[in-house]
This record gives C-alpha cells, sequence and structure tokens, in this order.
C-alpha cells in the first residue's frame, strides 16, 4: 500500500480531547537509517511488522512511502523489542476527522518523547495532500523534515534534543 502523509507540530490541542477515539501505541525500528525501515509496533492489542520503503517523487509536498505490513506474534514482537534501534517510542494516538473524509491522527508522546506532539494526516493522491488546508490547531508542517521522521525519534535521548536542532 502506499502512503502520502503530512505532518505537523501542534499549535494547541482540540478541546474535549477525550470524546475522540484513542488508541495505545508502542513501536521500535530496525534498520533505521537503511530501505526499508523495518518497524514494529503495537497498536492496541495488534502486533505488526512494517517495511516502510521512502520513495521521491515530483512534487515533494508530503512524506511518500510504500508499506507492507504484516501481522505478529505477541512472542515475535516481544522477540524483535529486544533487537530495535535506539528506544521504543510510546504514545497515545487520537483519532480526529476531518472534511472531506480526512482523519487527524494526533500523537501524545510519552517516555522519553513526553511533551513532543504532532499529527498526521493521510491522503489518497500528492495532489489532494497539496491542496490540504489544515485546521487552525495545527501548527509547523513538518513533513518533509527528517528530524520529526519516528525512525529518527527513536535515536533521540530527549524531546530537548529535537528543540535545540530548531524544533518548534
Amino acid at each position: 500500500m502506499q502512503e502520502i502523509e503530512k505532518k505537523y507540530l501542534i499549535k494547541n490541542l482540540p478541546e474535549n480531547l477525550e470524546q475522540y477515539e484513542k488508541v495505545r501505541i508502542e513501536q521500535g525500528y530496525l534498520n533505521t537509517f537503511a530501505t526499508p525501515t523495518l518497524r514494529i509496533r503495537k497498536y492496541n492489542q495488534e502486533y505488526i511488522l512494517c517495511y516502510k520503503f521512502r520513495q521521491k517523487t515530483k512534487m515533494q509536498v508530503a512524506s511518500v512511502a510504500k508499506e507492507v505490513e504484516l501481522p505478529l506474534t505477541e512472542e515475535a514482537y516481544k522477540h524483535l523489542k529486544t533487537k530495535i534501534d535506539g528506544r521504543m517510542i510510546e504514545k497515545d494516538r487520537y483519532l480526529i476527522p476531518l472534511e472531506n473524509s480526512l482523519t487527524a491522527e494526533l500523537d501524545v508522546f510519552d517516555g522519553f518523547l513526553k511533551g513532543l506532539q504532532n499529527v498526521e494526516v493521510e491522503f489518497k493522491s500528492e495532489e489532494q495532500a497539496s491542496q490540504f488546508i489544515p485546521p487552525d490547531w495545527f501548527g509547523k508542517d513538518v513533513s518533509l523534515d527528517s528530524r520529526y521522521k519516528n525512525a529518527r525519534l527513536c535515536t533521540i535521548s530527549s524531546v530537548a534534543e529535537i528543540l535545540e536542532l530548531g524544533g518548534k
């Protein structure tokens, strides 16, 4: 499947966040600085292995990647978890409906990334992504900023490190 997404920092959290569906995510990365990136993820009580191949495109308005997801058993997940590069990322993801049948996936990070919040929106095409007008609560577009890729975030020591590099 092809993933076309834009990622933004957050100006302010939407009101009544508790009204939206929330999932708990724990994820780690293997092969972080090469292609494909390999991700393991616990998504509530599901376990998933994902191969992610980043792609360059003509428009360069969104992050574009080919993704292949495969189910894992809990045992396989726990085994792979011992082999990750960097640290496990923990976050709550809120699924917030937007106009045009789009969904904002708001990530509120815990653990060593506590204080970081961002939101992703997936699109059917780069054209749709280029026409997207973000809601007022969205902040800076960091879609093409590698500092905010989860595979990069797992290698930093704290949120302060990303802020020192020019984030927010």
